[in-house]
């Protein structure tokens, strides 16, 4: 027998097989007595394209799975329902204690975290079109979008250190070319990973390797973008990361628990188990939550203050003269509200938290709804089993993306000032001629 029709028997039993474990577990998706019926049954789902078993896609740590089978046998007695409830209550206190503490450490910390959260939602999400790429051996996969991961992540994070950092990097001769030459070397970059996704291109596998190049990018702009966004944000001061963040966490647990106790009417088949109930109940709590966090939040200078570089002290700077929206404003009441009281002094960041949190609690849940979607559509509870009684990073990451995005719009839309730090760096990054021509042009505009 000749090695190419081995190969394509070969081939043939592979998706066979396929076939096998998918019809397998839709049966057991459907079977109201399985042993393993999950939450994400669908009769009307179509049928999964090169998807071996769903139940085989999330690989969890032996560690974790040591951790639920503690929790199993203290809370055996307990219905599977409130058992639930508490591990999740345990580890949201866990994860929110973590926060607190993670904010205590400083932005540089808090920046590197997102980082590593932003290659463990990566990791999770590849790991699923990984399964695809073992069982049809597909070249160099898995290489290439960790490969596109690091460029994309050199490429934002080199503008970002640019932006905030640049004069610090031409006083170093060693770093100025990086500098100077950046763009072009994370274009270089990108363009060998490309070269390389062509060179690895392998016949009868076309559909899928392409399939699998525009999978790894549309998870690159969803997760590299909003975790640079998310940075920016922190650039702006640690107000605009630990408010926006904190806004999520309570909609999520507030949508929750007014769901659990009260939760009769369906949301959205996407999501079987959100109600309308929880949906209205984690808006209102948002709402009242977010205007008086805002108001404790911008009492403190080191958190309203924009990440600077103190070239003095050789440090950041940790102390600023915050700009009006994060000063206290005396406001008149309006006449329905006047017969009690005349006037109220408020943070003028009070007002605008009022738009976050309405926009953390109405489209916010939006981006959980997505990846509920895509959850069902790869036939996967969880996109991991990292955090017990939540899933994975990306299980609870997923309503912070959007959330990052908009408060990044909408900083550069209503709060952004100019900062003489950054105007200085631009100064210094010219030519001396040019610099000459500034401060002539400079002088000429306050004398007229």
């Amino acid at each position: 027998m000749s090695s190419s029709t081995s190969s394509g028997i070969y081939h043939r039993n592979i998706e066979n097989e396929n076939n096998i474990n998918q019809s397998q577990l839709s049966k057991s998706e459907t079977s109201p007595t399985g042993a393993g019926a999950p939450t994400t049954e669908d009769d009307d789902m179509e049928p999964l394209p090169s998807q071996p078993s769903g139940a085989h896609m999330i690989v969890e740590e032996s560690t974790i799975q040591t951790f639920m089978q503690y929790f199993d046998r203290l809370l055996i007695g307990l219905n599977p329902r409130w058992r639930n409830w508490i591990i999740r209550g345990i580890f949201s206190w866990v994860m929110i204690l973590g926060f607190a503490k993670l904010v205590s450490m400083g932005p540089l910390v808090v920046s590197i975290v997102v980082l590593l959260i932003q290659i463990k939602c990566f990791q999770e999400i590849i790991n699923i079109g990984y399964v695809v790429y073992k069982s049809h051996n597909l070249p160099w996969f898995r290489t290439l979008s960790w490969y596109f991961l690091f460029t994309s992540n050199y490429w934002l994070y080199g503008e970002s250190l640019i932006n905030h950092f640049g004069f610090m990097m031409h006083k170093h001769n060693f770093l100025q070319p990086l500098v100077t030459y950046h763009r072009m070397i994370g274009f270089l970059l990108y363009t060998s990973g490309f070269v390389g996704f062509v060179l690895s291109l392998k016949k009868t596998y076309y559909l899928k390797q392409f399939t699998l190049f525009g999978y790894t990018h549309i998870t690159l702009m969803i997760l590299v973008t909003s975790s640079h966004q998310m940075i920016q944000n922190i650039c702006e001061g640690m107000i605009w990361f630990i408010f926006p963040v904190s806004l999520i966490i309570c909609n999520d647990i507030m949508a929750y628990m007014f769901g659990f106790f009260y939760g009769r009417t369906p949301l959205t088949k996407l999501s079987p188990k959100k109600t309308w109930e929880g949906f209205i109940g984690g808006g209102v709590s948002t709402l009242i939550f977010g205007f008086i966090v805002a108001g404790i939040l911008s009492h403190y200078q080191f958190l309203v203050c924009p990440l600077e570089y103190d070239d003095e002290r050789m440090s950041l700077a940790t102390s600023c003269i915050p700009i009006p929206l994060f000063q206290k404003t005396i406001y008149t009441m309006p006449k329905p509200f006047s017969f009690f009281k005349r006037t109220l002094e408020l943070y003028p960041f009070q007002l605008h938290s009022l738009i976050l949190s309405l926009f953390a609690s109405s489209i916010g849940p939006f981006g959980g709804f997505f990846a509920s979607g895509f959850k069902r559509a790869f036939r996967i509870k969880d996109f991991a089993a990292t955090i017990p009684g939540h899933g994975g990073f990306m299980d609870r990451f997923d309503c912070q993306i959007i959330m990052a995005l908009f408060t990044n719009v909408y900083i550069s839309t209503f709060a952004r000032v100019a900062s003489p730090n950054k105007l200085l760096q631009q100064v210094l990054a010219l030519t001396p001629e040019n610099r000459e021509e500034f401060l002539r042009l400079l002088r000429n505009h306050f004398k007229e």
